[in-house]
């Protein structure tokens, strides 16, 4: 009887932590990236749960969005700087031999610096690539792509993995994207 109840608890903590993490990710889409700065500031654990049932998601996927950018990367001059906005738990600084900057809202790993998307402390024209895998959250995207746009050197790489169901209408994100100054290389 005890197995029975043990199992059934977990599915229940499972379900929560489902529901919990479908909230918070509401909450990141729907606001500012200074509201979500403020609610993980509020709530580091809320962070933590977050990023697990963000990991319990990547995983149903075919293939994690990050390994993709990893192996451009490892086809690249090692020499590129990397900038990796909503970086998580540093997978992709540890996979290249590349300096990656790391940005979050809470630190899951030494190497992040905590910050608001839309202000990264690096200077102007300071890096290669600027990264956001599953990553491009609020409704300000055009401050935090334009802060991407502000740190890459001119001719530098923005490399965007996100899930379709993130834009209503894609070509009007890429015309908005191409506004900003960036050109499609490859979708």
């Amino acid at each position: 009887r005890s197995g029975r109840s043990a199992a059934l608890r977990a599915r229940m903590e499972e379900r929560l932590l489902g529901a919990r993490f479908r909230y918070l990710n509401q909450q990141l889409y729907t606001g500012s990236s200074r509201d979500a700065a403020r609610l993980f500031r509020a709530d580091p654990a809320a962070f933590h749960l977050y990023h697990r049932g963000f990991e319990r998601q990547v995983q149903r996927g075919p293939e994690r969005p990050v390994q993709r950018i990893v192996r451009y990367l490892r086809r690249r001059p090692a020499s590129l700087v990397v900038a990796d906005f909503g970086c998580g738990d540093c997978t992709l600084a540890a996979s290249v031999k590349n300096q990656v900057h790391c940005f979050d809202l809470v630190p899951l790993s030494p190497r992040v610096t905590v910050c608001d998307m839309a202000e990264v402390p690096l200077a102007a024209e300071s890096v290669d690539v600027a990264v956001f895998c599953l990553a491009l959250m609020g409704t300000n995207l055009q401050e935090i792509l334009g802060e991407a746009n502000r740190v890459l050197k001119l001719g530098g790489t923005l490399m965007v993995a996100e899930v379709a169901s993130r834009f209503e209408d894609t070509p009007a994100f890429l015309r908005a994207m191409t506004q900003m100054g960036f050109r499609t290389v490859s979708k």
